[in-house]
């Protein structure tokens, strides 16, 4: 076997050649392991949901304005999409808060946020459910415009208060005495006046009559309970454009649901 003399990094070794040509003797460079500590990488991380701010009414700011954008999506109106928490974001919050059989109050917290995210359907007040109609319920006081069969405006109501009171009616010489209610039962749109009418019991904005002399119409006072003499008041801001949303001759369901 030949023997001969190869360097490599600057060591010398001895390298023999077999028969058949091959090198004998010599290991294969290796690279050598690193030292200190071994670098890994980072874990991936999951970004947490972002976190809605508790918004109670005087609130401002972009969470106001996603929740009012929140509310205009799902056919509730707060009226003016600005960041500001003001009666008419507040009357769309009860009703939200109402359809999704939520405590009733002012005050928007991780409940109603997470409900905003898989909001529930309004309950049909009657069996027979017309393309257009107006479902209006009693006990939890809302009522929903369907247009084609779907939603168009949910909005919160302040129905008769069941509270014994006295008045002359129109034309009327003699007060006649009854309770304040509005009752439950099918009926269908009919006259209507533009602006502000007087009646015998107060000040009417926009009203559509339905049954005799009950009607829908805006008030300046519309709080979370009933408190009418027995027409069905609603926002200001909703009565603006209800009559061009309802028609003559709609049919209008009234329920009291458990």
């Amino acid at each position: 076997m030949n023997v001969r003399t190869i360097m490599i990094a600057g060591v010398i070794v001895l390298a023999g050649c077999s028969a058949d040509g091959s090198t004998t003797g010599a290991p294969a460079p290796t690279t050598p392991a690193p030292t200190g500590p071994t670098q890994s990488s980072p874990a991936p991380t999951t970004k947490a949901p972002p976190q809605h701010p508790k918004l109670k009414p005087g609130a401002k700011g972009a969470a106001v304005r996603e929740l009012q954008q929140r509310l205009k999506e799902l056919d509730y109106d707060p009226g003016r999409v600005d960041g500001r928490y003001g009666i008419g974001t507040q009357m769309a919050v009860w009703a939200f808060q109402k359809v999704n059989r939520l405590k009733v109050s002012s005050t928007v917290g991780k409940r109603f946020w997470a409900a905003l995210d898989a909001p529930k359907t309004p309950q049909p007040m009657a069996k027979r459910r017309e393309a257009d109609r107006v479902d209006v319920d009693l006990r939890r006081q809302y009522l929903v415009v369907y247009k084609d069969g779907k939603p168009a405006l949910i909005t919160h109501i302040s129905s008769g208060s069941g509270e014994y009171y006295c008045a002359k009616d129109r034309g009327a010489t003699v007060a006649r005495c009854r309770y304040a209610t509005t009752s439950t039962g099918d009926f269908r749109t009919g006259r209507r006046a533009s602006g502000w009418e007087i009646s015998p019991l107060g000040r009417l904005y926009n009203p559509i009559y339905f049954n005799g002399g009950i009607a829908f119409h805006g008030a300046l006072d519309v709080p979370r309970y009933p408190a009418s003499h027995g027409c069905v008041r609603m926002p200001m801001h909703v009565a603006e454009y209800f009559p061009k949303l309802v028609g003559t001759d709609v049919p209008v369901h009234l329920r009291r649901p458990r």
